[in-house]
């Protein structure tokens, strides 16, 4: 069976979601390299690319990167925004070798879309096994509580001129986000993220052999905290 990720992240994905921000990914990006810091030239595996804007935000401040995603049109946009070496893989088989890594990424809650938890941890623990023994493994993540906090169950925006309506909904006992957008013509697209708070996370990630050192609650660096942004999580492979 299609998985909903495998259909989504494509042309009408792009189209309705054309600008991120290029200005948020280079913030990040700065962040982790005050935070862990890197020689030029280190190499960083950004996993789950997307459209490349945190590839290329890496790339400019002095990395040699390799994005990867298993979208072929994500991919494809990536290839404008960077000329980084560009992979096509499922995050829970990387063809990536062991310990080749001085940096992996996981940006944007690129995370939390699969239907067990045993699929989640095995994929940070893949993640993990491309970092160098003392080399870094970051991850960029929603705030689970404030998200269910602050859950706005209906919105409309626009897709190539026409109305688009979104729904969203906690589900499974509040251990997911579900997001419904119908278009106008009556086409529907899913996205289902699992609602993993920061302890969780950091004892995934401990699991795998990430030892987290540093948490922050925005791509500014402001400390974590139930209503901030975000959860991000910057860690040393043992």
């Amino acid at each position: 069976m299609t998985e909903w990720f495998e259909e989504w992240f494509g042309e009408a994905y792009l189209a309705l979601y054309p600008h991120r921000d290029d200005a948020d990914a280079a913030r990040l990006v700065s962040l982790i390299q005050r935070t862990v810091g890197w020689r030029p030239g280190c190499r960083a595996l950004d996993v789950a690319c997307g459209a490349g804007r945190h590839a290329a935000a890496l790339q400019d401040a002095g990395a040699q990167v390799f994005g990867l995603d298993l979208s072929t049109a994500l991919l494809r946009r990536a290839r404008e925004a960077t000329s980084a070496p560009l992979i096509r893989a499922d995050m829970r088989a990387l063809p990536v070798r062991i310990g080749s890594m001085d940096l992996t990424v996981n940006l944007f809650t690129s995370f939390g879309y699969f239907e067990s938890d045993a699929e989640h941890a095995a994929a940070l623990a893949e993640m993990a096994s491309t970092v160098r023994h003392g080399g870094w493994m970051v991850l960029d993540f929603l705030n689970a509580a404030k998200v269910r906090a602050e859950l706005v169950p209906t919105g409309t925006t626009t897709l190539a001129g026409q109305p688009v309506t979104i729904t969203r909904a906690l589900t499974d006992g509040d251990r997911f986000v579900t997001k419904t957008i119908r278009t106008s013509d009556g086409r529907t697209f899913n996205e289902r993220v699992r609602l993993f708070s920061d302890t969780a996370l950091r004892r995934m990630l401990d699991q795998a052999g990430i030892s987290v050192l540093h948490q922050f609650g925005s791509y500014d660096g402001a400390p974590a905290a139930p209503d901030a942004p975000r959860v991000v999580l910057m860690g040393r492979a043992a």
